[in-house]
């Protein structure tokens, strides 16, 4: 049952998306046939996944919600998406609660909207009552249905017994126990109602038997004195079992139903509904779904990836013993065999990589999908039309990112709505059309993934936004000054900041868009914003495919060895020291016809007639419109870095995101981009050169030197750094 439920659980979560999505299109185009039978199977699939995992509200409240849609009442069609979407929302609670073991939500508000649903009007009085008496006749749970079913399969005689309590019994609750003991005497008691414990036995007992015994000897079986007025036994057929509730429609329903329960779920879809011509299915439906698909837990497939890691590490090692090899024996004939042999290894390992990271990339339709729900509520809730647009949804990522990146797309997109897009009479008054347009797409771009969220709203004003963080105390008016229009609009990613003029449930808190910002710098991505008032703006997030392995250039620092990823240089420009100059506290460089400002990695050297001759190199870092340039001492090569983790205890400064071992054993700093970044633009902001020298002087382990690094690192070169 343990597994049951973890894959039910795995499967339930995509058929609630799954019901967001058909309960949003059946919202365009109400009553269409199609999208109903599709919106109906998505439920009964969910109400008998739930029926086999033990979970009686979420399976019951299924039910009832599928035969609304059974029903075919064409009055009530408009109102169906708007239930199914309080139903997906309801779901999702129960399966949340479900899953850690907490209260369950209430259903009953819903439960009465769908009963309303069901019997609108008062010509459905007579309707409603021949329900209810139909209820009366057989309240059988999932299980027990399922039961029955099975027993149908196998070739089992099932009788149908129903005991007429005595009003005058005096023990009406021990009836039922009563009558259970007996018909267990006479076969297997598939069913019975009333369920164990209940305070209301009503006026009689039913019972789905498995039993060769004849309907005679099961009827004087169960006439009871003082307890049975009268006993009524008939066969049970499968038409019969279409519906517990008795409901005629329902019969493909439950034709489904009899799939194996496992099956059921490991597909987590079902056959395309029977010919509605009124008949039952001669066959049972059969799951369909691909026999070849498997879940996988994503630890395994990290776990494999981080031996591919070690196996990168290890050809290094390799290429490293290969290049001693041929300078010490350069004429030996195992020379070109072991080249060859490694030639080989490089180029399956390369396709073993590539294999595993593809394992890993899944599509951003996967996260895009939960977006258009919440653009229809955002945008109900603020009193705006919005239409949603999707490009790229078959973009692939990595699954680790796509779910860290959820987040700080779900505050793009209500801040677009929110504060980008304007209201229908402001955007009548602009002559925009009175539907504003929120765009969200992603595509490649070499090694990394660019997410775009676009709105054609107001934009963003860089005055206002620059007079707003002077007024919360979060930027000086000398440091306002220097900021060009794009490092303002940088400063709406900083904590504390917000536009809002009141605190409401969508904004105002100074809680939004800094987490994009923070899970960003994370995984090693960036932000760009472009606006043009009146407009729009555009959200850019860069994002590496993976966060294991990058391509990297490396480079020393003060004899130090660091690397940065290789698709954030632009350019490497060589120079001098004289060629440096300082403007307003900060130093640049003449780049071409540019002034190329300059982020110094280590200390800035004395002042001295030999040092304006000493060469340095300069890494031109693009990022969005901002360009700048890293001032390094020498430059070590490009390689493939395995990052690994740096805790806390190991590294005191977020300048570094990670670090990686070279073939020789080295250990080589990952740099932080986004770091970087933050401090280049707080030396443009007014930080001076004296505070902005050394920026990597506290990149080194707590209580160990740079050398003591490299030294534990050659002993442990094929683990952990």
């Amino acid at each position: 049952m343990t597994e049951l439920r973890q894959l039910f659980f795995e499967s339930a979560g995509e058929l609630v998306q799954k019901l967001n999505d058909e309960a949003m299109q059946l919202e365009k185009s109400p009553g269409d046939a199609e999208t109903t039978r599709s919106l109906r199977r998505t439920v009964h699939t969910l109400k008998g996944d739930a029926a086999a995992c033990g979970f009686r509200e979420l399976s019951e409240l299924s039910h009832e919600f599928e035969d609304v849609l059974t029903l075919g009442n064409t009055a009530a069609a408009a109102s169906v998406p708007e239930i199914a979407l309080r139903a997906a929302d309801v779901f999702g609670a129960l399966l949340e609660a479900y899953r850690k073991g907490t209260k369950l939500p209430s259903i009953q508000s819903l439960r009465a909207d769908i009963a309303r649903l069901a019997h609108p009007a008062p010509g459905g009085a007579l309707k409603t009552k021949k329900k209810k008496a139909a209820a009366k006749t057989s309240r059988w749970s999932e299980y027990e249905q399922l039961a029955i079913t099975r027993a149908v399969a196998d070739s089992k005689r099932i009788h149908h017994v129903v005991v007429q309590i005595d009003p005058q019994c005096g023990m009406p609750i021990a009836a039922r126990q009563m009558v259970q003991l007996a018909l267990a005497e006479l076969g297997e008691v598939l069913a019975l109602y009333p369920v164990e414990g209940s305070l209301d036995p009503g006026d009689r007992i039913e019972a789905a038997l498995a039993s060769e015994k004849p309907a005679e000897q099961i009827r004087a079986k169960c006439s009871i004195p003082t307890i049975a007025l009268n006993v009524r036994v008939a066969p049970l057929r499968a038409p019969t079992l279409s519906s517990p509730l008795a409901s005629a429609a329902d019969s493909e329903s439950m034709h489904e139903t009899a799939m194996p329960v496992a099956a059921n779920i490991g597909a987590g879809v079902t056959a395309d509904d029977a010919p509605s011509t009124g008949e039952p299915s001669a066959t049972p439906a059969v799951a369909s779904g691909p026999d070849n698909l498997l879940r996988v837990d994503a630890e395994k497939i990290d776990s494999v990836l981080n031996l591919v890691g070690e196996l990168i590490l290890a050809k290094s090692m390799l290429q490293q013993a290969l290049l001693e090899f041929g300078q010490r024996f350069p004429k030996d004939v195992l020379r070109g065999k072991f080249s060859d042999a490694m030639a080989f290894q490089g180029r399956v390992l390369n396709d073993l990589q590539h294999s595993v990271m593809k394992i890993r990339m899944v599509p951003v339709d996967q996260l895009f999908r939960r977006f258009p729900r919440m653009v229809r509520d955002v945008g109900r809730q603020c009193g705006k039309e919005v239409e949603l647009m999707v490009r790229g949804g078959q973009t692939d990522l990595d699954k680790s990112i796509l779910d860290a990146i959820a987040e700080p797309l779900t505050h793009l997109v209500r801040n677009a709505i929110g504060h980008g897009i304007e209201t229908t009479e402001e955007r009548v008054r602009a002559g925009k059309r009175p539907q504003g347009t929120l765009r969200l797409g992603a595509y490649h771009q070499g090694n990394q993934v660019v997410i775009e969220v676009s709105d054609d709203g107001a934009g963003i004003d860089a005055e206002k936004v620059r007079q707003r963080a002077l007024s919360q105390g979060l930027l000086k008016a000398e440091q306002a000054a220097r900021l060009n229009d794009a490092e303002t609009l940088d400063l709406i990613l900083q904590p504390g900041f917000s536009t809002a003029e009141e605190i409401t449930e969508l904004s105002g808190r100074g809680v939004g868009l800094d987490v994009v910002q923070s899970v960003l710098g994370r995984l090693k991505g960036t932000v760009q914003i472009e606006t043009a008032l009146g407009r729009g703006t555009t959200f850019r997030l860069r994002l590496p495919l993976t966060l294991a392995i990058i391509r990297a250039l490396m480079f020393r620092v003060e004899q130090r060895l660091y690397a940065l990823p290789l698709n954030a240089v632009a350019e490497i420009a060589r120079t001098v020291e004289g060629n440096i100059h300082q403007v307003e506290h900060y130093d640049v460089l003449q780049l071409r016809n540019d002034v190329l400002p300059l982020l110094r990695l280590g200390a800035k050297p004395a002042s001295e007639p030999e040092t304006s001759r000493r060469k340095v190199f300069v890494l031109v870092i693009n990022s969005g419109e901002r360009k700048f340039g890293l001032v390094v001492d020498e430059l070590e090569g490009e390689g493939e870095l395995v990052i690994k983790a740096l805790d806390d205890q190991s590294i005191t400064t977020d300048l570094v995101s990670g670090a990686s071992i070279l073939g020789d054993g080295r250990v080589v700093l990952i740099l932080n981009m986004i770091a970087l970044m933050d401090r280049f633009t707080r030396g443009r902001a007014g930080v001076t050169g004296p505070r902005m020298a050394g920026l990597l002087s506290s990149v080194v382990p707590v209580g160990s030197s740079a050398d003591g690094i490299e030294m534990r690192a050659r002993g442990t070169a094929g683990g952990q750094a």
